[in-house]
């Protein structure tokens, strides 16, 4: 197992190999002058200032949206819960083409910010709720009655709390931000990302593409190093049971009419936008007489199946080394994993273009390249998954059945893996979402001919047929609802101690 799950790692970190040799052959006298230009200082500045200003904005906007669900006395709790969670079932391209489409001069950094905080604020939201739902009400409770007022307490005691959730979430989303292609280049809003895949298909991975590529990395490598050293170690499980009771919800009163409102105008950007946009363009003419409409759902549905069975196949092993046998060789191995699946498809897409055309050139625009780069991309959602599933499987029936005159392989087949079930299906479910709506790394490794409903709406939008491009819009949203409800049910879990 230790010999497949290295062999694993070595695939994954390819693209990480491929940013160090792109370094190393390319030279910095070449690399230098494309790096240090005054085009790469405005990439820079545009990368940046949306990931500074966007990620504190989600975080801010989802803590508040799951405070007010889970500790005030918000009229519709129950449908707030679950339209804070909605924009995650619109893709931040599908997002941008809708206010593209309603207000075409949107753009630049403000434009940016607003598709990148309607459409990834429920990053942080979800996790946030989580942990509010699980949180010891006795903590507030004390908090109270030593006389702090209720902004005192959430700052002092509710918020600190939250640290993992916040820190988690943000980091989701500045991954996010770094990679997202298809909703900026809706807006013309130029990022590293959205300016290689200009680059490439310029100069086919060129020089200039591989020093942008190489900068954005460096962004993500620094991205993730600011998350661990920030993060800390203070402890956030409490021993013992805790208090049964559910937290004591706190009234708005006079606050109760603009926080109604300021919500319903959050609900109304983030979901009644798209939603509405899609439905005009709909009615214009007749969009559902494409004939690629059908081969279109086909494929995405085919990709996306045997995207979430390799990547789950792959993450079994992954997790069972992690769980069962932990060691370093084990905690290096899934390292790589998440390293790799922090950079942009974009980045994934050209490591896997080089390798093939150079080493195999018979892989290039294949099926098989394709799913590897889901595989790379997507591995850690079904690691999570598989990995708590695992966590929550008691060693011990494994032992029961071993000492009834089971072998380990039939024990951990008749024992183990029915427990995994539900762990196995979230995992799927999250990584064939992925691949559904992922965009970059098809557009540039998917063989010809191969036409998903992200591609087929990226090539409607980006030719302003925006009639055309609203089937698509429409259909990648009904198949992403029943993973975000999922999503949104699993959050608002209680867990008993």
């Amino acid at each position: 197992m230790v010999v497949v799950t290295v062999a694993i790692a070595v695939v994954t970190l390819v693209p990480v190999g491929f940013v160090v040799v792109t370094m190393l052959q390319t030279g910095w006298d070449v690399l230098g002058p494309l790096i240090f230009r005054p085009k790469v200082g405005e990439l820079l500045a545009n990368t940046v200032l949306l990931v500074v200003i966007g990620v504190p904005l989600c975080v801010a906007l989802g803590v508040g949206e799951a405070w007010l669900v889970e500790r005030t006395n918000l009229p519709g709790r129950r449908v707030w819960a679950i339209l804070f969670a909605a924009p995650l079932a619109i893709p931040a391209f599908v997002s941008s083409y809708a206010w593209v489409s309603l207000v075409p001069s949107i753009g630049g950094l403000s434009g940016g910010l607003l598709i990148a905080v309607l459409s990834y604020s429920p990053l942080v939201y979800l996790p946030a709720v989580a942990t509010l739902r699980r949180l010891d009400p006795a903590l507030e409770d004390a908090a109270q009655s030593l006389g702090l007022t209720a902004p005192r307490m959430f700052g002092r005691v509710v918020l600190p709390q939250l640290r993992l959730a916040i820190w988690g979430g943000g980091l989701v989303v500045a991954l996010h931000l770094l990679a997202e292609y298809g909703a900026f280049a809706l807006i013309r809003f130029d990022t590293f990302t959205t300016a290689i895949i200009v680059q490439y298909q310029s100069t086919f991975a060129g020089p200039a593409a591989s020093a942008l590529g190489i900068v954005l990395t460096l962004l993500c490598v620094l991205v993730l190093t600011a998350e661990s050293t920030t993060r800390g170690r203070a402890r956030y499980a409490r021993i013992g049971s805790g208090a049964s009771s559910p937290a004591e919800r706190r009234r708005l009163g006079h606050a109760l009419i603009p926080t109604v409102t300021a919500v319903t105008c959050v609900g109304l950007l983030a979901v009644g936008v798209p939603m509405a946009s899609i439905a005009r363009w709909l009615s214009v003419g007749e969009p559902w007489a494409q004939p690629e409409i059908l081969q279109a759902i086909t494929q995405t549905v085919l990709l996306a199946v045997s995207g979430a069975l390799l990547t789950i196949l792959v993450g079994i092993p992954l997790a069972w080394l992690s769980i069962r046998h932990p060691s370093r060789t084990s905690k290096l191995v899934e390292g790589s994993t998440y390293l790799a699946s922090s950079l942009p498809g974009i980045i994934i897409a050209l490591a896997l273009v080089t390798v093939t055309i150079r080493l195999v050139p018979a892989l290039y625009q294949t099926a098989f390249t394709v799913l590897v780069a889901y595989l790379i991309i997507f591995l850690p959602r079904a690691l999570v998954s598989l990995r708590a599933g695992l966590g929550q499987a008691p060693i011990l029936f494994e032992e029961v059945a071993q000492s009834l005159g089971y072998s380990p392989t039939v024990a951990r087949a008749r024992v183990t893996l029915p427990l995994l079930v539900p762990s196995i299906l979230g995992g799927a479910a999250l990584v064939a979402l992925g691949v559904a709506n992922e965009l970059t790394a098809t557009l540039l490794l998917a063989p010809n001919g191969t036409r998903t409903l992200a591609m087929q709406f990226w090539s409607a939008s980006s030719s302003l047929a925006y009639s055309d491009a609203a089937p698509y819009a429409l259909l990648l949203v009904i198949i992403s609802i029943p993973t975000v409800a999922l999503m949104s049910i699993q959050s608002r879990k209680r867990t008993t101690q």
